[in-house]
């Protein structure tokens, strides 16, 4: 039986679809996470703070156009009650990020914050955005993870935090894994080989099999170094080769 921890970090989640997170979170690292305690999330529907026999979360927009825009009223109060109960556990001034095309791209460092805070308020959005005001009003940090849309902010979020998630000590059997990751150093990760030694007439590089901890390292390092120049040069120029 695991030994229960106090949460290092506390997410409440604002969104229209809550059961869409289960699998994520009984599942893999995100499960173990949870399990130890090292994480606990908090899940708010909008459509609990409407009065409304339609429960609508959504209207027209101002101006004209398609689709329709999330009201700001039932997503402010879901925020105000996410930052009330994070005041109950000591942390105040929650930071309440939202996933949008129109944020900024994120990246291991985005991430390397999260999973060093306290607590965080999710915003998952839906239909074609969310009132403006309510972005200016509430909204700490926008975070985008492509350059490409879905239905909603559900699947970006849950993206982001498993990638915090693994960063949490303990999380991982062994620390050095995230730490060899893609990213963490600023490049690409080498390439990684196991078992057939030989798999349709491609034999693993030698290197790996010599046993020789120097000179795998330095050839991992390279490999590193070198994919990064060719697939991503924008991540880090001059990448430094690992020794």
């Amino acid at each position: 039986m695991h030994n229960v921890r106090t949460p290092m970090l506390q997410l409440d989640i604002i969104t229209l679809f809550p059961e869409l997170f289960t699998a994520w979170m009984g599942n893999g690292i995100n499960r173990r996470a949870f399990e130890l305690g090292l994480a606990q999330a908090t899940f708010w529907n909008p459509r609990d703070f409407v009065t409304d026999n339609y429960r609508r979360v959504d209207d027209r927009p101002y101006g004209g156009g398609p689709g329709m825009v999330m009201l700001p009223t039932p997503l402010a109060a879901a925020i105000q009650a996410a930052k009330a109960r994070q005041a109950l556990l000591g942390i105040a001034d929650a930071p309440v990020v939202y996933l949008s095309a129109q944020g900024e791209p994120c990246n291991h460092a985005h991430v390397q914050t999260i999973s060093q805070s306290a607590g965080l308020i999710v915003l998952c959005g839906r239909y074609e955005g969310v009132d403006q005001r309510l972005i200016d009003r509430y909204v700490t940090q926008q975070l985008c993870i492509g350059d490409f849309v879905v239905s909603g902010g559900e699947l970006p979020a849950m993206m982001v935090l498993d990638a915090a998630l693994r960063l949490l000590p303990g999380v991982l059997n062994d620390a050095a894994s995230f730490e060899q990751d893609s990213f963490y150093s600023g490049g690409l990760d080498h390439p990684h080989y196991t078992r057939p030694e030989v798999f349709e007439g491609i034999t693993v590089p030698p290197v790996l099999l010599s046993g020789n901890h120097a000179a795998i390292a330095a050839w991992r390092g390279q490999q590193a170094a070198d994919l990064t120049q060719r697939v991503r040069p924008d991540l880090k120029p001059g990448f430094a080769v690992k020794s």
